[in-house]
């Protein structure tokens, strides 16, 4: 299930492209992060998406880099859940509303069909347990296919031997190869798994001690948040050289109830996926602290692109197609083998191996090929 459902998630940016078109954002080449002449003030912007949704309270706020599009995701409380949120979509350059983010279509159903099945954190958990696994069976496998490989050359493909013969070479041949990424998918997924504990291990600790000077202080409510571009200005200040990606308003899991959380990127290849945030008086808008994040919210960082083949466009997606598919066959051939192990007696699969293939005649009822 996870390997055909993240098939189609490897190029999800495409499938979106060819099926939903690709908005126009003006000007080119102009991210919605920056500071470039035209672009509207993030304060007008906010009061555009309030206004669209009257009664509700901001949550996030989100850049493009590439594009000056940004969202402004809204709910009625700062805590609410994700099914009560809304995304909506703005052109910075123009300051007009491009509409909502459709979060019913169909790879927004394989996207969370693959991350929890539907089941929220204890899916998310017990796909991690499955991730653990597979990584063992990888283990194991390669265990077991060193020694019996010294019998025969890398890579020999007995075709003319027995069925069971020729699918145990596709399922050692297609498993060796594929054995690094299939490794490091596994173990991707692992961590990605358990990005829900991972934040809430980050907010009891680190955010917690960025904030403590503010023990005691009740919550600052939206009527009196402060400008917006103020608390920009003055985390820019504190992280020159980085790109923000997104704003956690005061209350939700990434900020405190009386901060904005301003989440910093790099300005390359690397260290765009590594963020930094920049806690800011979502009143007074004056900078309070900023720190890295931890090294396993920086591992989950990491491990986000890598397990979806992101990091160097299409030509890794395509690799990561291809080598998807090997994990399916393997994957096939693996559970034909051992239903047929189960038919036939251990012994007997034993001896068909050794002997190329061929199964001494009346051996657990298998007749010879």
């Amino acid at each position: 299930m996870l390997c055909v459902t993240g098939l189609p998630l490897i190029f999800h940016h495409e499938i979106d492209e060819l099926t939903e078109g690709t908005p126009q954002y003006g000007p080119p080449g102009v991210g919605s992060s920056g500071e470039a002449p035209g672009l509207r003030p993030l304060d007008e912007m906010l009061r555009k998406a309030l206004a669209a949704r009257p009664g509700e309270v901001p949550v996030f706020m989100a850049f493009d880099n590439e594009q000056p599009a940004m969202t402004v995701t809204t709910a009625p409380r700062a805590d609410s859940p994700d099914a009560d949120m809304t995304v909506q979509i703005f052109d910075r350059s123009t300051g007009e509303a491009a509409g909502a983010l459709d979060e019913d279509g169909v790879m927004h159903f394989i996207l969370q069909l693959h991350t929890d099945m539907f089941l929220g954190l204890p899916g998310m958990l017990f796909l991690g347990l499955m991730g653990l696994f597979f990584v063992v069976a990888i283990v194991s496998g390669a265990v077991l296919y060193a020694p019996f490989m010294r019998k025969l050359d890398f890579g020999t493909l007995r075709t003319a031997r027995s069925r069971r013969v020729k699918w145990l070479d596709y399922h050692n041949l297609l498993g060796v190869v594929a054995l690094a990424w299939m490794t490091v998918v596994g173990a991707t997924g692992i961590i990605n798994a358990l990005a829900t504990p991972i934040f809430a291990q980050w907010q009891t600790t680190e955010l917690a001690d960025m904030v403590r000077a503010y023990d005691g202080k009740g919550a600052v409510p939206p009527e009196r948040y402060g400008s917006i571009d103020k608390a920009m200005a003055a985390a820019r200040r504190a992280v020159p050289g980085n790109n923000p990606q997104f704003i956690a308003f005061p209350g939700g899991a990434f900020s405190s109830r009386h901060h904005i959380a301003i989440f910093f990127q790099g300005d390359t290849p690397l260290t765009e996926r590594l963020l930094t945030p920049v806690l800011v008086d979502a009143e007074t808008g004056e900078f309070t602290d900023a720190r890295a994040m931890p090294w396993y919210a920086q591992a989950l960082f990491v491990s986000q692109p890598l397990h979806f083949g992101d990091y160097g466009g299409l030509p890794l997606k395509l690799l990561w197609a291809i080598l998807t598919v090997f994990t399916i066959i393997v994957l096939g051939s693996g559970l034909y083998l051992w239903l047929g192990k189960r038919r036939a007696g251990t012994d007997a699969l034993v001896r068909e191996v050794e002997s190329g293939g061929t199964l001494v005649p009346g051996d657990s009822g298998v007749p010879a090929e």
